[in-house]
Order: C-alpha cells, then structure tokens, then sequence
C-alpha cells in the first residue's frame, strides 16, 4: 500500500489537475495535453534529428505524441483520475520510487517541435516530476525541423538552431527574431563562438539565480518571458557582476529593467511628441506648481567627442550657449567630453555627483551609458539625441529635417536646367530616407521631369563627382550645422561648368532652440504632464513649427525662389501643406499612398523604401564603409537585422 506521504502527493497532484482543467473549460481553452499528432502532418517535417539523451526543461514539455492516455492528464500534466484507479496506483508508485534512493532515472522518450516537447513513452514520469516541481527531466530526444519560411515563429526557430548549434541548451526560449544573437554577443560571445562545458554551467548557474530572483517579485504577472528579461539585464549588466550582487541587489536590478520589458512587450511602445507641449494644468494647480517646481537647475551635457572635432557636437554645443544666454542665472550648466579611451558610464556618475538633474546626451553612441543612468539615477531627466528608442528611463529627441528637405528640392526642381537633380545622403538611419524621399516629392512638386540620383557619403568617397558624371546641376549636399560650413559648398548647391559648387540655400538644424522649450517644459510642470500620459518612452520630433529646423538662404538664391521658400515653410508650418500627403510609388512597385491622406509621424520615421523616380538604392550594412557602420547598428532603417557585436551597444 503507498505511503501517506505518497498519497498526500497524488491528492494534491489530482487537486492541481483538476482545477487547470475546470479554469481551461471556463476560457474555452484545451484543457488536456496537445497532442503532437494533431498538429503536426508529415509533409510539415523537413527532416528528424536523433539528438540522443539530455536533460530538457519541464516547463517545455507541453503534450504528448499521440492520443493515448491523454483523458488522465490536464493541460499541466497533473493526473485526473482517481487514485484507486490503475493510472493512480502506477502513478504511486513511481513518486516512491523518486522518494527512494534509487529516483526516477530512465530517461523518457519524446519529440522536440519548434522548441516545445511532447512525450512518446514517460507521461506518468513527467507528471511525477512536474508534481515535485523538478525543473529538468533525462530525455532521448528526437527533432522534428520544419520546412523554413518566413513566418515569424519559424525564422526564431531556426535562428534557434544556430544558437543550440553553439551552446547545446534549451533552457533559453525565445519569441522575437534576432534575441539569439543577441544573447551571444550580450555574453562577450562571437557570433559563431562554441560554448565551453565551464561557459554552459556557468550561464546556467547565473540563468537559475536570475530565475529565482525573479519568481521571489511580487509582479502580478510578468511582461516577458524569464529568458527575454535575462536577455534584458544582460544588455545593462554581466554575468560577473550578477554573481557579486546579493539577492537583494540583483531584486532591485530586476526592478530597474521591468518598465523596459513592459513597454517592449507593447505594439506601439514609442510616445512621439511633435510640438513642443504647453501645461495643460488648471491655474489653482500652476500656483501649487510655482511652490513645488525647480526654480533652478543643474544641466549636463555630455558628448563622444569635442566640438572641434565634430561639427555635430559643435552644432549642439552652440545650441547650449544659446540656452545658457536665454536663462541666465536659472541655469548651471556643466559639459563633459569623452575623451579618448574615456569609460563614458563615469561620465554620468560624475554628472550625477556634481548634482546634475538634467542630462543631455549628444550623439546616439551614448545610448547605452544613457540607460545605465537612467537606472541608477532614477531622479535624474536623461535624454539622448537619437530616435525610435524604446526606453522610458531615457527620452530622446531629433528634427523633422525632411520638411526642410521637401523645401529645398522644389527649390532645386524648379532650378534644374537637365531635369536631373544629385541627392548626397549621410547615412541609412532613421529619418534619412523620409529626407531623400520628402526632397524628392519637392522637386516632383515644381517639375514632373525631375529625376533625383542618389549617392551616400558612407559608401562613395567622391559622391560629388560621381553626380556630375551624371549630368546632375542641382545637388543637395550635407546640411549646415556651423556657421564656418555656410560659405561652403553645403546644403543645396548649383553645379557650374567650370566645376565650382554655389551654395543656394540649406537646410539647418537649431538646437538651442530644442534645448529653450524643453528645460522651459521643466520649469512649467509640462514635463511630468507628458511622462504620465504617455505611459511610454517618449521621442521628441519637432519640425519647422518649434523653430528646431530651419532653412538658411544665400545670396545666390533667387528672389522668385526665396518667395517659393516662404510661401512652403508657412504652408508645412500650418499644416496646409504635407510633404508625404500626395500619390507615392516606390521602386518596388507598391503604392504607398493614393494621395488621399497624409502619412503619420511614425510611419514617415520609419521610411525604409524610395520613391520610383529616384535613381539610386539604400545601401546594405555590407556595403558601408567602416565609419558608419557604428550609427548604422545603433539607428539603420534595418538594424533588426544586423548580427550584433560582442563589444557594441546591446539594443
């Protein structure tokens, strides 16, 4: 006769089942284990693998291989037949053979199917060690590969397969393509590194205390799976350290990353603000305000590089002089510059010890110091100069330059004498293309005939001559971002015969007066309104409206055409005119918009595609010449797509 103790397990075992089975009928939900059979059709399998005996995660065994006995299991394996039945005695005695010294020790027989596993002989061992909450089970596993194609569960698969290739583990289980790859270089891996059997045991070990961390949170429900949060951490901390943390530490760590792992787990996880926002609060609640908001504050700005090095940096270093003048006294303001071999994460620490409350980061390079701060430093306002990042301890900012594009080329279609006009594009990044594509529409606005040919200065060393070539007598070249570059041959020029470029007019980008309105937003409690209606990561993305992008004429230009310049900017700035609001075709044939409507802000940020009469393609990372392959990894139109870097920034 079993035991008590054996009894009291089976008992609590039947009660398990049998309440997984009543809350699955109440969902209209399966409430039995699937069975592999019905799902799977022979010509569904591209090939079977024999992978021997290993030890699989209970948690993935989710059915069995054929019908069978599955009426005496629930969906968790729990048993639903009584205990004097022939099923209960069996099922007794092998929990006494688990509680003896000899265990349970014959490996079951199963079948692996897009990660999932589903018993052939060893259902009653499963639900016995499932009762017992054994976390892995001794398994002789055979693969079952599906045919590839594009659905997404199948591409994560077989990226999969490449990872278990490298690491022999099924502990980790994801859902979204490129998180594999991911992990490994989270790790410090290569991306064709082979796991040592020291390096398997070890992430393990870290993967289990994570884990267990983890289940001791009181979190109603979690937003990710225990291996996308793992993944999660490790793009803020290491291995190392977690094994140094004590439990309470690495709690409050796991704390920290939850409001990103939510936020990613949504379809739209990205707030864009694209005017600058005015406190919407009652006057009683301005009164309170004026007690309660700062008076004063202390502003950082940190940059990659100095402003005589970078004419980006120095384009937003003028920007913080111009705040500084419009503040005056209401503002401290210190700048830090990473120099060379320069661990940017002190920067921030030293940011913060020096009583920073506002930092502003210049370049998107620093993203990732910008998240650890944002961790550690929870009180202090960060944001960082990049878009399309979906984080809501970090806000970040950039310009609708391509309503100033759209300006500039119906200036260069009606300008054009060859109907051929050369486009110079930076990088394949967000926002490049809605700016090749709006300057493009502006030509096709004043001359049906145009054709634009495009070149990108992260592939070409002599785009300008290689325009030329193409008989181009318009060319829109890099934008003015100091005021050394406007005598240059920047922004829109006029290609002459005897080779000279003359400035006509250029896009512009004035960061000072991004930098007024948002500590200004600080001052008037806007800030905070913003934070709690959004409920996600917020993206500021002003256009000629906010004074943040503007258009800087020459001598050179027309009058005809200074009065087209104005007759546009007050059109977009009112919202008359829309530069993507009209019929668009791309080069692959798809009709992007009939005319009818105008495109949203996300959707013209996120242009991946060309119109049809532009002569010229989006370069692939392969193509792209060292110099930019670092911003192209951290915001190209197809960085989901980039195999990541051991040492680079994790996304």
């Amino acid at each position: 006769m079993p035991s008590a103790e054996v009894q009291q397990q089976y008992a609590a075992a039947l009660k398990a089942g049998q309440k997984c089975y009543r809350e699955a009928v109440l969902k209209g939900e399966y409430p039995y284990p699937q069975v592999l059979d019905e799902i799977l059709d022979e010509h569904m399998a591209a090939g079977r693998v024999e992978l021997g005996v290993l030890n699989i995660p209970m948690e993935q065994i989710v059915g069995t291989m054929a019908q069978g006995r599955r009426n005496a299991f629930a969906a968790n394996f729990m048993p639903l037949l009584p205990m004097a039945s022939e099923f209960g005695t069996k099922w007794m005695a092998l929990c006494e053979a688990n509680l003896s010294n000899e265990g349970i020790r014959d490996p079951i027989r199963c079948y692996e199917y897009l990660g999932r596993f589903y018993v052939q002989e060893g259902n009653k061992r499963v639900s016995v060690l499932k009762s017992f909450d054994s976390p892995s089970i001794a398994a002789n596993v055979v693969r079952i590969i599906p045919p590839w194609s594009e659905d997404e569960e199948i591409r994560v698969y077989y990226e999969f397969l490449e990872f278990y290739a490298l690491s022999k583990l099924y502990r980790v289980h994801f859902s979204h393509p490129g998180q594999y790859r991911k992990l490994q270089a989270a790790l410090g891996f290569e991306p064709d590194r082979v796991w040592t059997e020291d390096e398997r045991r070890s992430f393990l070990a870290g993967y289990a205390t994570f884990e267990h961390a983890l289940a001791n949170r009181r979190e109603a429900a979690r937003p990710s799976s225990v291996s996308e949060l793992f993944l999660l951490w490790l793009q803020l901390y290491s291995l190392a350290e977690l094994k140094s943390m004590s439990a309470k530490a690495l709690g409050e760590s796991i704390a920290k990353i939850l409001p990103d792992a939510r936020l990613q787990a949504e379809a739209e996880p990205i707030n864009m603000s694209t005017e600058p926002e005015q406190s919407g609060k009652s006057i009683l609640s301005k009164i309170i305000d004026h007690v309660l908001l700062p008076g004063h504050l202390n502003v950082a700005f940190i940059n990659d590089r100095s402003p005589a090095d970078s004419p980006w940096v120095y384009a937003h270093d003028r920007g913080r002089r111009m705040m500084e003048d419009y503040f005056g006294e209401k503002l401290s303001v210190r700048v830090y510059t990473a120099m060379e071999g320069c661990e940017t994460d002190l920067l921030f620490d030293a940011a913060v010890e020096d009583g920073a409350q506002v930092i502003f980061a210049t370049t998107p390079t620093l993203i990732a110091s910008c998240r650890k701060a944002a961790a550690k430093y929870p009180d202090c306002k960060i944001l960082n100069c990049s878009v399309s990042m979906p984080f809501p301890g970090v806000r970040t900012y950039y310009s609708r330059i391509y309503e100033a594009k759209f300006i500039s080329g119906a200036v260069a279609g009606a300008m054009t004498r060859t109907n051929r006009i050369g486009y110079i594009a930076s990088n394949p990044i967000y926002g490049v293309p809605a700016g090749i594509n709006a300057f493009a529409l502006g030509a096709k606005l004043t001359n049906p005939d145009v054709e634009v040919f495009l070149r990108w200065t992260c592939v070409s060393q002599d785009a300008i001559s290689e325009l030329r070539s193409e008989g181009c007598d318009m060319i829109a070249n890099r934008d003015v971002t100091t005021e050394a570059q406007a005598q240059e041959a920047y922004g829109l020029c006029r290609a002459e015969s005897d080779g000279a470029l003359t400035p006509i007019l250029s896009p512009v980008w004035s960061w000072g007066e991004f930098y007024i309105h948002l500590v200004q937003s600080i001052f008037s409690g806007a800030w905070e309104e913003l934070g709690e209606h959004a409920q996600k990561a917020v993206n500021y993305w002003w256009g000629l409206s906010s004074g943040v992008v503007d258009i800087r004429a020459s001598e050179s230009l027309p009058v005809s055409m200074a009065e087209l310049v104005d007759i546009l900017k007050r059109g977009v700035i009112s919202g008359l005119i829309a530069p993507f609001c009209r019929r668009i075709t791309a080069q692959d044939g798809r009709l992007i918009n009939d005319g009818g409507h105008a495109l949203t802000p996300e959707e013209i940020l996120h242009i991946d595609w060309l119109c049809d009469f532009i002569r010229g393609s989006i370069p692939s990372y392969d193509e792209l010449l060292p110099f930019a392959r670092s911003i192209v990894r951290l915001q190209g139109v197809y960085r989901e797509s980039i195999p990541p870097e051991k040492d680079g920034v994790q996304l």
